[in-house]
């Protein structure tokens, strides 16, 4: 049997180990990847350090998968040899649980996510199931293509459900790996885009990217910027910092609403009167479905929306993690096959 390469995690915290395993044969209603890129997201957290609930191991993280159809199984139909395609977090729906039923894809209560449900695209080959397959346009490459498919998805999905329409203050918290194509996407969206972040390292970036204003947390009040501009219809948090997100609330316009896509661990405290009184709302996103995916890739295409990379080699899978995980990588890690 032929072979292939692969980064596995034998067991939550250990180290990620690079082994030869045979190369899978696709099943009923899925298809054979050969992937090109695998983007390293910090979700990829939840399998390395067994996290998430009923990960068997050893597995293969991954969930910002680029690649080729390289086969395709038994009752595949519409898919074929040789389409560009990509896996996000969305990995598949079973189809018959209530929210399937009532066509709320991502909220499947057996919903497959790549690298966790399955092996995912720390590997040169990977199965996927169709209903998990986006298709990825001529113009983007699968280097382009694969952060986009959970951190571009996050972020654009987020804000086109967020109420925001052209010409209002959309602000972005945090100009990091999921900020910095957010930023993208609300100035493409007509939006006047603030980026709020610490210091004035990426005050230029944010301006670059798309930014009308910046805001330097460490030295001006987040809180009085926004509401010199009327307060902001829109606070996208892509920050893990439970203190930021309990101030950011007062920074919010009448109607105004913080969209958390940035996962922590830890609360935070917002005094019910300061919902009330503005009519204020808090509401999180969660990436989204195949075809939300084939959105997201299909505007950045067209409105020429790019993630900014460091590429590593398969078998620099750890060190590459740990710069993510560091918080130092300038903006996503991507995995590059051979």
């Amino acid at each position: 049997m032929a072979k292939m390469r692969a980064m596995q995690v034998t067991a939550p915290g250990k180290p990620f180990e690079l082994v030869e395993k045979e190369i899978p044969e696709p099943t009923k209603k899925t298809v054979r990847i050969k992937v090109q890129v695998c983007g390293i997201c910090h979700s990829d957290s939840f399998t390395k350090e067994g996290t998430f609930p009923g990960i068997q191991y050893p597995r293969v993280p991954g969930h910002e998968v680029a690649g080729i159809i390289d086969k395709v199984g038994p009752d595949v139909v519409g898919w074929n040899v040789g389409e560009k395609v990509g896996v996000g977090w969305f990995g598949g729906n079973c189809g018959v649980c209530e929210s399937c039923r009532r066509g709320d894809f991502l909220m499947c209560s057996k919903m497959q996510i790549s690298g966790i449900s399955y092996d995912g695209g720390y590997q040169e080959y990977m199965i996927a199931h169709v209903s998990g397959l986006a298709r990825i346009p001529d113009e983007l490459s699968s280097a382009d293509a694969g952060p986009l498919l959970c951190a571009g998805i996050t972020t654009f999905n987020a804000l086109r459900h967020s109420g925001a329409i052209g010409g209002d203050v959309v602000a972005i918290l945090g100009i990091g790996g999921l900020g910095h194509l957010g930023v993208q996407y609300a100035a493409k969206m007509g939006f006047k885009t603030v980026a709020i972040a610490r210091g004035t390292e990426k005050a230029a970036l944010a301006k670059k990217l798309g930014a009308a204003f910046y805001i330097n947390s460490e030295t001006q009040n987040v809180v009085e910027e926004l509401q010199k501009l009327g307060g902001a219809k829109v606070i996208l948090s892509t920050v893990t910092e439970s203190k930021a997100l309990a101030t950011a609330v007062e920074g919010l316009s009448i109607d105004g609403k913080l969209v958390i896509v940035g996962a922590t661990a830890t609360g935070f405290e917002v005094l019910p009167l300061a919902l009330i009184k503005g009519r204020k709302s808090i509401m999180g996103w969660p990436s989204g479905t195949a075809k939300d995916s084939e959105d997201t890739l299909a505007f950045s295409a067209l409105a020429n929306i790019r993630s900014m990379n460091q590429t590593f080699p398969l078998e620099k899978a750890e060190e590459a993690y740990q710069l993510m995980m560091s918080g130092k990588a300038r903006f996503r890690v991507v995995l590059v096959m051979g």
